[in-house]
């Protein structure tokens, strides 16, 4: 009965099939069976790995890659030399010591003691029985095969595997600063994913993840007395039990069992990461469309109410990007204590906090993640702004709309107005790198930061000011719809937008990604007999399509719009209740552009550049004019 229960569950993974439109598109698929065990004493554990690796791609493979990632955590890795090196490294991998003179930081990796470490070590590793020659470089595992994998062709990996698991400091390890026992992420073999552009085995420096499409079962065995919380589904609840008896689940496991050991099945994702503590409270609520959200957190007093009070609100969560993105396609979510901070896994996340409004808003974002990374796996290491920034701009939205301000005034601004803010103070202090930096080689950790999650959330929202907000709405639904479960590209985006609205956009994607090139116009006003003469001035490198609006001594109020010639393209009025002049186009060549309006000076009160505060021009003192009775 489990085997047709498991396999059933499999076979429903080809309710996932690739969808991607792009002619020729491939990818590589993985089906993982892993037996685990944990010794909770020692935090060391040993585990075999069979890897069925598909290869849809037309090439030839003479060798795979592994990652390693708990090999990062050892003295004089490079991610212990990248701590060492950057200036304003992450304060919760460092010690920090200040002085009246200066501040200075010290590696907490560095530091470790042989069994504080995290590793990884292969044995026995073999590519359909033959054992194939492979070498440790760091956080990866180079393997030379014995057989080429043929285009086509399918090859079966078996392995033998022991980690340590290291002092929690990032993301992964042991007794976090919550008390959490295990945050067991990045902590198995990893096949490294190969695409249109190769390999990419990189490195685990600081951050960013990329995973092949598969299957994974696992069987983790540990001492009976932790709850695990993670990806897949649970297939033997009656031998667990832990959380599942209000769910009407007959629980049946050996009382005197030292051990018990969880079953996991997930279809259709890029990684599997899972906790487990002794003192973690489990519970279950029912979210829309029969998916199930488990919460795993400490069993405290002080995180009864916060993390109580998350849980209905996660079920909003989910509905709402149901409704903006697109249905999430599984029917498990897990939102667990652990880690250091918040970071997002297949069906699950790993965050911290206690306080309710904390909790809302790293689960709004985490979560956010389940479609921007592990249902569009965009390649975070080379684009990080897509999920990152994707996801945060998904979180602004939720976050207004489920979580409003108290304050009128703010919860009728932008809600993206932190996201632009962040972006001028990066623009001013003259380091700004493009977004298409590689994760690892930004010079900052806030130039990184700021990049990818505000100006990548900044990619979306000035793209509605482009094409309006109607037509981006439909951008991300259709985009979705299009390319989940595979790996979108930063044109898969821009496309998917200039199908949808008929807008030639391929300059926005080159300006805003691959250059620092930025945003500013000016505006001035001249009185030209009974009317007023409009001088708009392009400074920045950066064109766009400009609406203006103009508001009146008597009170009315109308708008113009300027198209931009390389766009090919007039958006629907964003302001239906104003009139609205079509202006001629504007072209990038001409630096300025002049328009009358049929009043005289004097009977402007207001005349402003972008009144929604959605383009991202670093200068907005130069976008208003105000009138001289306005200024008395």
């Amino acid at each position: 009965m489990k085997k047709f229960a498991l396999l059933a569950l499999l076979s429903a993974s080809a309710l996932f099939a690739q969808n991607n439109p792009n002619p020729g598109y491939w990818q590589q698929h993985v089906d993982y069976k892993m037996d685990v065990s944990m010794d909770v004493k020692t935090y060391r554990y040993t585990g075999k790995q069979q890897l069925v690796y598909t290869n849809n791609s037309k090439d030839t493979l003479n060798r795979v890659f592994y990652h390693l990632y708990n090999n990062a955590f050892q003295p004089g890795s490079e991610m212990d030399a990248r701590l060492q090196a950057i200036s304003d490294p992450d304060k919760r991998m460092v010690k920090t010591f200040k002085t009246p003179e200066k501040t200075t930081y010290e590696s907490r990796i560095s530091q470790l003691k042989p069994d504080e470490i995290g590793y990884l070590k292969i044995n026995n590793l073999k590519q359909d029985g033959v054992t194939a020659n492979n070498v440790v470089k760091g956080t990866v595992l180079e393997v030379r095969l014995p057989k080429a994998i043929l285009p086509g062709q399918s090859t079966t990996f078996t392995l033998d595997f022991e980690g340590q698991v290291p002092v929690q400091i990032r993301r992964s390890g042991r007794n976090s600063a919550e008390g959490v026992a295990l945050s067991m992420t990045q902590w198995y073999p990893k096949m490294a994913e190969y695409d249109f552009e190769g390999w990419h085995a990189n490195p685990y420096i600081a951050r960013e993840f990329h995973g092949v499409w598969g299957n994974f079962d696992v069987n983790i065995t540990i001492d009976k007395d932790y709850t695990i919380g993670g990806t897949g589904y649970l297939q033997n609840k009656n031998e667990i039990g832990k959380g599942y008896q209000d769910s009407g689940v007959e629980v049946k496991y050996p009382k005197k069992a030292k051990t018990l050991t969880w079953h996991f099945v997930a279809p259709n994702v890029h990684d599997f990461a899972w906790a487990a503590d002794p003192n973690f409270a489990h519970d279950i609520i029912m979210g829309e469309n029969n998916t199930e959200l488990h919460f795993f957190y400490k069993n405290t007093p002080e995180n009864q109410d916060g993390w109580k009070r998350l849980q209905p609100k996660t079920a909003e969560i989910l509905a709402y990007y149901n409704k903006i993105v697109g249905k999430y396609p599984y029917k498990q979510y897990s939102v667990i204590q652990g880690g250091d901070g918040g970071m997002e896994y297949a069906m699950c996340t790993l965050i911290t906090g206690r306080n309710y409004e904390g909790l809302v808003g790293v689960t709004a974002h985490e979560f956010g993640h389940s479609w921007f990374q592990h249902i569009l796996a965009s390649n975070e290491s080379e684009h990080g702004w897509m999920d990152e920034g994707f996801t945060t701009y998904i979180e602004d939205l939720a976050m207004h709309t489920l979580m409003p301000p108290k304050d009128k005034k703010e919860e009728q601004a932008n809600p993206f107005a932190s996201s632009y803010s962040n972006y001028f103070y990066m623009v001013k202090t003259g380091k700004e790198q493009p977004l298409s930096t590689q994760a690892d080689r930004f010079d900052l950790n806030m130039l990184y930061s700021i990049a990818s999650y505000s100006k990548g959330s900044i990619f979306l929202s000035q793209l509605g000011y482009l094409i309006g907000e109607e037509k981006l709405s439909e951008t991300l639904k259709r985009y979705y719809a299009d390319y989940k479960f595979t790996h979108p590209t930063p044109n898969d985006i821009t496309r998917t937008a200039e199908k949808v609205s008929g807008a030639e956009l391929g300059w926005y994607l080159t300006d805003w990604t691959l250059t620092t090139n930025t945003i500013d116009y000016s505006l001035k006003v001249a009185e030209d007999g009974n009317n007023t003469k409009v001088t708009l001035e392009r400074i920045g490198r950066m064109p766009m399509s400009i609406d203006i609006i103009a508001v009146y001594e008597d009170g009315t109020q109308e708008t113009f719009y300027v198209p931009l010639r390389m766009m090919y393209y007039t958006k629907d009025n964003p302001y239906p209740n104003l009139k609205r002049t079509v202006l001629p186009e504007w072209d990038w060549a001409h630096k300025t552009y002049n328009f009358n309006i049929s009043k005289p000076k004097k009977a402007i009160k207001v005349l402003m550049i972008d009144p929604a505060d959605l383009m991202a021009d670093v200068n907005r003192d130069n976008n208003v004019y105000t009138g001289e009775a306005v200024k008395q």
